[in-house]
């Protein structure tokens, strides 16, 4: 079993590709002159993450989360300009990195046959060698579940078909099965990207414009979360609006809108459940006594970040 009696201290941070050595070195240099952090590519996070992570296996499969941060935080030590903005200690987002990545590598290699992997994971809690608790690998259904990629599909392959995705969302016309068909090919790597690599939403906007399409957004909670988010949301609607009508009725200044109860239709309709609904949302905002559109924005504002935290 690969473990250690002692985590090194301070640990060892490997040496990096050429190119993301002179882009960190470059970045130091600035962030002495200026105390400006380094923009962090894509690839060049990816391959700091993967020698991170090979190091550390090397020394210890499981490390407990003490050990991750003395890493995280070293790292940001040797080049300050990977330091986080607002942050406290300026390496929880390349400790929370770093905790994904050695997670997914271990998953790798757990596919590939090593066996002390496999003898941990089979112990029905992931321990170390000293009874620890440590992290275990996502699964479907979880927030940060990372699936494998396709069979015969790798990341450069994969690369390829975002930038379809692209282009075809930059025509007028949109193809949206082929936009439907290419979103649930390359899942695999935009949750790489969301999970392990922590892009920014900026960046995730800019590669994938097509998960902020409304029915993008209902496919990828369905991906991650295997439920429906429309489903769901008007399950949860038809459980509380018996309980939101009756605060309403509750109150003692009647909720309307130029005279009339909310939801309140000259047409007459036999959908009393839609009726219902509609009432419900609307009298939401007469009911805090706060504008319709204030209040759906704040609310639009929080799922945006739920979203995001999810996807």
């Amino acid at each position: 079993m690969r473990s250690i009696s002692e985590w090194p201290s301070p640990f060892p941070i490997p040496s990096f590709a050429y190119d993301v050595e002179l882009k960190l070195r470059q970045g130091n240099e600035t962030f002495q002159k200026t105390g400006k952090a380094l923009s962090v590519a894509r690839d060049m996070k990816m391959d700091i993450l993967d020698k991170l992570a090979q190091a550390m296996f090397a020394l210890k499969a499981y490390p407990d989360k003490y050990q991750i941060e003395t890493v995280s935080s070293e790292l940001v030590r040797k080049y300050p300009c990977l330091k986080e903005p607002g942050s406290g200690t300026g390496h929880q987002g390349w400790t929370t990195s770093i905790k994904y990545k050695l997670g997914n590598y271990r998953s790798k290699l757990r596919q590939a046959g090593c066996n002390e992997v496999s003898v941990n994971r089979k112990r029905g809690r992931d321990e170390d060698a000293d009874g620890g608790f440590t992290l275990t690998k996502a699964k479907r259904g979880e927030v940060n579940h990372v699936p494998d990629h396709p069979d015969n599909y790798n990341d450069d392959s994969l690369e390829e078909h975002r930038g379809i995705l692209v282009t075809e969302m930059k025509k007028r016309s949109k193809d949206v099965d082929l936009i439907r068909s290419k979103m649930d090919l390359t899942f695999s790597l935009r949750r790489k990207e969301v999970v392990e690599v922590q892009a920014m939403v900026t960046e995730i906007q800019e590669r994938w414009p097509a998960l902020f399409l409304q029915e993008q957004i209902c496919y990828e909670f369905l991906r991650i979360t295997t439920k429906d988010l429309f489903g769901t949301f008007t399950a949860a609607m038809d459980e509380y609006c018996p309980r939101l009508i009756k605060l309403y009725r509750a109150r003692k200044e009647p909720c309307t809108r130029d005279g009339k109860p909310p939801g309140f239709s000259d047409e007459q309709t036999s959908d009393i459940a839609q009726q219902r609904m509609r009432m419900c949302l609307e009298g939401l905002p007469l009911f805090v006594r706060d504008s319709g559109q204030k209040l759906f924005l704040k609310c639009l504002f929080f799922l945006s970040w739920l979203a995001y935290s999810l996807f």
